[in-house]
């Protein structure tokens, strides 16, 4: 194990647990992220048409590479700068994997461009610092809903399926672990502009402590656009904290911030 990659692998037992949480289909193709030594590689090959595994570690992936069955598929390289879309472009596709800590937010902002990209891109189930996963799940009005909360959310409903303990894995790392699945879809309702959208959130919640007017205020004045006047358009009350938006709420506020309040 090279310990820059941050790895921890999963206990026999535990793998077991999540393979049937991933709950994988005799017709399956499935993309798996971190196959490490192949606790869940080796386990869901038998019940899947197709699997492949990209590994970071090539002395892992080599050796992975000797035991695998010919269903799958090994290759060595950084998932973040692999073209995941020639998967997607087989057919439907599923995504498992065991997320290292300190990438799982910008795998997962990865996974959600290619499911937005490839609307064949069923699902992910994914291992991911309990931290992490909280924040997938939180309810709106709480600390941990937050930007990756509503842009994940945006084009995904989200489960938590298992908590894994410290113990699960080898060494025990020194957090708890969660499995979530992302099930990929449009967004529940109309965006005018998602890229608008998304610069609206991260503005917000970059001083999430502050009321919604002087939240906003730096934005909208960015885009010549009187921060009050697009609340009011909007219909959200000035007062509110961005914490206590949801998704309805931030979409009438993308429009209100494209159309200029006007």
């Amino acid at each position: 194990m090279r310990k820059r990659f941050g790895q921890h692998f999963l206990e026999p037992a535990w793998a077991e647990k999540v393979v049937q949480a991933i709950d994988p289909a005799p017709t399956d193709h499935f993309v798996e992220i971190g196959p490490g030594p192949g606790a869940l590689t080796l386990r869901l090959a038998p019940k899947v048409d197709r699997l492949t595994a990209i590994e970071v570690d090539r002395d892992l992936a080599s050796t992975l590479e000797r035991s695998a069955p010919p269903n799958t598929s090994i290759i060595t390289g950084d998932v973040l700068e692999e073209d995941l879309s020639r998967f997607a472009a087989q057919g439907p596709l599923r995504i498992a994997g065991n997320l290292p800590y300190n990438v799982s937010s910008p795998i997962l902002f990865k996974l959600l461009r290619l499911a937005q990209a490839n609307r064949d891109v069923v699902d992910a189930t994914l291992m991911l610092q309990f931290e992490v996963a909280e924040r997938l799940v939180a309810p709106v009005g709480t600390h941990e809903y937050g930007v990756l909360t509503i842009l994940i959310r945006l084009h995904a409903d989200v489960t938590r399926l298992l908590t894994l303990p410290p113990g699960a894995f080898r060494p025990p790392p020194k957090v708890r672990s969660a499995v979530v699945r992302l099930t990929f879809r449009p967004p529940p309702m109309p965006i005018v502009d998602e890229a608008l959208f998304e610069r609206l959130v991260r503005a917000l919640f970059t001083q999430r402590r502050k009321m919604l007017l002087n939240s906003l205020r730096p934005l909208a004045t960015t885009m010549n656009v009187d921060p009050g006047s697009a609340l009011a358009a909007a219909g959200i009350d000035p007062r509110r904290r961005p914490e206590t938006l949801q998704l309805t709420e931030l979409a009438r506020l993308t429009e209100a911030l494209a159309s200029g309040a006007g």
